[in-house]
């Protein structure tokens, strides 16, 4: 058995029928056990993170815009660009409905995971305050609970390995800026090529993540709306311009994701599929985001639930969006053998002639570097848990090999292996957040009422 079937058993194995009923019955049950209260106040939770509403004095080590561009930069990667192709490829148009269900519903599941993250913030061994699942569990469940957090750092340390953004971000470099120009011969063994870039990006991957989650929030803050403002205005330049097929691309998608006989083997497998790519988009519910949210400089854990809920709405619902439309305006999804990244490209080449594979290779460095920058914060946070914050050169050295592995690895092998790690770490996350949904609730409660009372 080759080691692309041994992650695949092993993916497909994690993500069965359990997983749909996890994440996105767990979403509806937070949708509705809110009321739909937290949906009422987006424009607070916007004015939160302008800095309107300032906890000063507050416990943490970032602000809300701090926390939410970390986390951001988390979710708003190569998940939104390659991930999204792998959703069209595997599932069809139809996937892509599934991943905005799965966005809406992640935006209560955020609500609640990260009011917890706040909520039920523990202390590492120097006096520094941490947040993430595992101080959740710790802080706010009995001791017969406490086995989760060990399982949810373990399976974290695999899960937030920069294994899919070093991999994507290689081959793009690779195809578009060394083997098209002709710089390389296409015939021959990328091995030495995909290597060495492989080590410059983990020396700019070091220069930054040695530095902790403040220097990661500061470039985060930075590149996290350049990013976003780059790629979502060639978004709207391509649909601007096919503006008339737009209605025709999104009916597709709506009678695709209901179709028995659709390219992800009917509607369960499409359905499946959808949800599998937007928790890698999104991350709702798996709890990466967790840990970023709990960083935030705030006593008042409602405020960070209602600035970490917009995060699915601009990963999944506006820019995961925006690359569909791309695929799917281009035509490149039909007849193709490129996977992942390179079907994106391809698809700016048709609908941006010329410049659009350049532009996609500039959002495709913001969009990576970022993410891999916040998952090393994610990953030490685990290792920290473990074995003690001292050692923690030891994660970031052997987090900064792993770029070195990803960059020579398959795509398939990549995919398969964070699949896994996702569905695992959802396990203690979603648990644990149902288990605490009354303490959110009363919180939130009280939080609303006072807004009331001071409005």
């Amino acid at each position: 058995m080759t080691l692309v079937e041994l992650t695949q058993q092993l993916a497909d194995m994690a993500w069965g029928p359990h997983m749909l009923i996890l994440l996105v019955g767990g979403g509806l049950f937070f949708l509705i056990y809110s009321r739909f209260v937290p949906f009422r106040y987006i424009g607070h939770a916007i004015n939160i993170v302008r800095g309107k509403y300032p906890d000063d004095g507050a416990e943490g080590h970032i602000s809300h815009a701090g926390a939410l561009s970390s986390a951001m930069a988390g979710t708003v990667g190569m998940g939104n660009i390659g991930s999204v192709a792998v959703a069209i490829m595997v599932g069809g148009p139809g996937a892509i409905f599934w991943m905005w269900i799965s966005a809406i519903v992640g935006m209560a599941t955020k609500f609640f995971t990260c009011t917890l993250a706040i909520m039920y913030r523990g202390k590492d061994e120097n006096g520094d305050v941490q947040g993430g699942p595992m101080y959740i569990i710790t802080q706010g469940l009995a001791k017969k609970w406490h086995f989760l957090a060990v399982f949810f750092c373990v399976v974290g340390l695999v899960g937030n390995f920069p294994l899919f953004n070093s991999n994507q971000l290689v081959q793009i470099i690779r195809e578009w800026l060394i083997v098209k120009p002709g710089y390389f011969p296409s015939d021959q063994s990328t091995f030495m090529v995909d290597l060495g870039l492989g080590i410059i990006v983990m020396l700019i991957v070091a220069s930054v993540i040695l530095g902790g989650i403040k220097r990661i929030a500061t470039v985060a803050s930075k590149i996290v709306p350049l990013m976003i403002f780059i790629y979502m205005s060639c978004a709207f330049y391509v649909i601007a311009t096919n503006l008339a097929d737009i209605p025709g691309y999104f009916a597709l998608i709506f009678t695709e994701a209901f179709s028995l006989n659709s390219v992800g083997g009917g509607i369960l497998g499409t359905m499946l599929i959808g949800i599998r790519r937007a928790a890698f988009s999104n991350e709702a519910g798996i709890g990466t985001e967790v840990m970023a949210h709990g960083s935030a400089k705030t006593n008042e854990p409602v405020k960070e639930g209602l600035v970490a809920m917009l995060g699915p709405a601009i990963d999944t619902l506006m820019v995961c969006t925006a690359t569909a439309m791309i695929i799917l305006i281009s035509g490149v999804w039909q007849g193709t053998e490129s996977e992942g990244v390179n079907l994106s490209a391809q698809a700016f080449s048709v609908t941006m002639p010329g410049v659009g594979p350049y532009l996609l290779i500039l959002c495709v460095v913001f969009f990576s570097i970022s993410t891999i920058f916040t998952q090393a914060f994610y990953g030490g946070q685990c290792f920290a848990f473990l074995f003690g914050r001292r050692h923690i050169r030891f994660y970031q050295y052997f987090y900064l090999l792993a770029i070195l592995f990803a960059a020579t690895a398959s795509l398939q092998e990549i995919v398969n292996i964070i699949d896994a790690a996702y569905a695992l770490m959802a396990i203690p996350t979603m648990t644990s957040a149902i288990l605490l949904a009354p303490k959110v609730r009363e919180a939130s409660k009280k939080y609303f009422a006072k807004l009331a009372a001071v409005n």
